[in-house]
Order: C-alpha cells, then structure tokens, then sequence
C-alpha cells in the first residue's frame, strides 16, 4: 500500500508541469481570441434562417424594417418573408419575357426590390404566410426554382405569355409557397396585404440606396452591374469616407442599416462570428485569396481567430476590387451595432439570415472597419439618417 502511494504521488508530481502548462496555453488562447466591447446596440427582431434559398435579400431588408418599426414605436413584427418573394418571381418573369429570355430569373434580389413590392403589392405578418406549404420546416427552393428556370422558358420560346402560362405559374408558386390570402385577421383586425402595409406607417420613398465606386461620379446616381440588379435600379455614389460616415451616422443615432456586399472572402468567418480584411503575405494577396465557408475553400486563416492588422482600404482598392471581380455581390445582411475588440478596431454588428445555431453570436457577427470600406456593395438607409451636409451634396 505504502509503494502504491508512492507511486502515485510520484505520477502526480511528474503530470503537474504538464497540467500546468496546458493551463497556460489555454489562458494564452484565451486571450489572444477577439474580446468585444459593445458601443451602440439597437433594437432587432430574433434571428432567421433562410436555409436553403437565395433570398438573403428579403431577410436582411424584412429584418431592417422590422428594426424600423421598433424605432419608430410601432412595436415588434415579424413580416412574412416568403410574400415578398413571391411577387418578386412574378416580376422577374415578366422582365424576363420582355428581355426575350435574357433576364435573371434566379431567387436573388436586392433591396429596392422589397420596396417595390412592399409599395405596389403590400406585405403580411409572417404567421399569415410562412411560405412552408411542401412539408419542410425550413425553407428550400431547389424544387421551386427548378420549375421556375423550365417554365420561363415557355412563352419566350411562343413569343406568347398565354393565360395558361399565367394560371401555371400561379400553380407552382401556390404548391410551394401557398396561396396568398386576399384578406386576413390579425390581432382582431381584418385587412388586405395592401391596407396592412399602409397600417405599419412605412413610406419606401423615405429610403434610399448608397454605394461608393470611381466608374460614375460621386454625388449623382448611377448602375451597379450585378445580376441581382436586375431592375437596373440606380445608387446613389458618395466618396468612401462618406458611406463610412453615413454607416455611423445612421447608427450612433438609432437608425439600423440594410447592408449588402462580398463574403466570399477567407477572412469572412460566421462560425467565428467575425469578417476581416488582414494584412497578409504576398504570395496570399487580396486579389487572389480563395473562397472561404464555400466548396473548394482552403479554410479559415489565423486572423479570425485573434486580433491582427489589417489593410487600410482606399477608395483605389476599393474600385480594383470590383472591376477584376474579386468584390462581389454576394449577401445582404443588417447592421444592428458597433462594437470594439481588445485593440481598439472598430466592428459593425451584424444580423445574419443563416439561423441562430451557426455562429458564436446566436446567428450575429462583427465585421470590421476594414472589411466594410473594402467589401461593402451598398447600403440602404432612412434618409434621416445621412448626416445634413451629405444630404445636401446628394440632393435629397
């Protein structure tokens, strides 16, 4: 027995330096890993998911109008999602038709197209069309849009948009999405998706859309070029200073952003919960980084694990990265916040669509300064929000 103790004191003696150092490392971990400090926090709605669809865009503007109403004392909301999308396809056929087969007939969208819909069609609650009517319980459109892609074809093809077409169409779109109620009761009182609309005090010309690029002049408007554009819709272009500076503006007084841009990049990280734009090697520069969180991705890089430097983005780097295709129009997403990390760097808080179980943040993450001047597509805000002297520069 007397050995036995021995022996075991002996063990415990020698895997003490172990121990301790694991402790060390653990707590060295510790502290490199990013702390945030909050500095503005407003109100939102839970998290979303939008699964398995394109439709990032009607979550993040759904979700910003929802903050909207919060600010503005209407109480909390939970719009239907799946109602917007729905008229969108709509539309997007039509176009389509019109541009002879040569239109985006894809889920996805930007803002503006919310508004518009939201102003011509109206809007539900969310428990009034779920748009769950194929027995899953999240969304997935690779169905849907498969019927979507063969279908508009057809009238392109006969030079034609028949009735059948139409009623065809309507059927798809009702099999999968559900019918959409010509009136409904909600919280006692009967209304139509156009008399609810006009009941929640959301007037779409009080928002507007800014960007930041060289290729058209600052202070007028003019096209992005991306798929999603596919309205050919007009932003206004600001310098990057000064879409910087509406961002915070809006922010530090009480007003959310509708923020749309690239997160194809490897410094992009929701199951980190951050976005970051690092100073690295040459041999890794920006331009040639690979995809992150997407098939084929080399992973996630150091920097979004802990604090590090990060590259001062110009208006020039800025421009190169959308003219060789690197800054691309990827997610829209809804800025709640700013926040700071151990350092000092500044961060935007962000809502994400992608469910609350995927990021350390219950569905949010920070992206920082750095990554929002490089990475931003466009921003939609409430022109109240634009600080005085950018809104007399812009016109509005």
């Amino acid at each position: 027995m007397k050995r036995s103790l021995i022996l075991v004191a002996a063990t415990l003696l020698l895997s003490m330096p172990s121990i301790a150092q694991k402790k060390n490392a653990d707590a060295k971990k510790e502290d490199e890993g990013y702390k945030f400090t909050t500095v503005v926090d407003l109100k939102a709605t839970p998290v979303k998911n939008q699964a398995s669809t394109g439709t990032c865009w009607c979550f993040a503007t759904t979700s910003f109008i929802e903050s909207e109403l919060l600010r503005m004392g209407k109480g909390e909301y939970d719009l239907s999602e799946m109602f917007i999308v729905r008229n969108n396809y709509t539309d997007r056929l039509k176009d389509n038709y019109l541009r002879q087969g040569k239109g985006n007939t894809g889920p996805g969208s930007l803002s503006h197209d919310w508004m518009r819909i939201f102003s011509e069609d109206g809007i539900v609650p969310d428990e009034v069309y779920p748009g769950l009517n194929y027995g899953s319980p999240t969304h997935n459109h690779g169905e849907l849009q498969a019927f979507i892609d063969a279908v508009a074809a057809v009238p392109v093809q006969r030079k034609n948009e028949s009735q059948q077409y139409h009623m065809i169409v309507n059927d798809i779109l009702d099999t999968y999405l559900g019918k959409v109620p010509e009136t409904f009761t909600y919280k006692g009182v009967s209304y139509t998706p156009k008399s609810f609309a006009e009941s929640l005090g959301i007037n779409p010309s009080d928002y507007v859309e800014i960007t930041s690029f060289t290729h058209f002049p600052f202070y007028t408007q003019g096209l992005l070029e991306v798929p999603d554009n596919w309205t050919m819709a007009r932003f206004y272009n600001v310098p990057l200073d000064e879409l910087i500076a509406i961002m915070d503006y809006s922010l530090n007084n009480g007003y959310t952003v509708d923020w749309d841009g690239d997160v194809s990049e490897r410094g992009f990280s929701h199951s980190n919960g951050v976005a970051v734009n690092p100073v690295i090697d040459n041999s890794r520069a920006m331009t040639d980084r690979a995809r992150f969180e997407r098939p084929g991705s080399q992973g996630p890089i150091e920097a979004v694990l802990k604090p590090g430097p990060e590259i001062g983005v110009t208006q020039e780097i800025r421009q190169k990265g959308y003219e060789n295709f690197t800054t691309t129009d990827d997610h829209l997403m809804h800025l709640t916040g700013i926040v700071q990390d151990q350092n000092g760097t500044v961060y935007y808080k962000t809502k994400n669509s992608w469910g609350t179980d995927r990021s350390p943040f219950g569905g949010y993450l920070n992206m920082s300064l750095s990554y929002v001047r490089a990475k931003t597509l466009f921003i939609m805000v409430n022109k109240a929000a634009i600080p005085a002297e950018i809104r007399t520069k812009l016109g509005i």
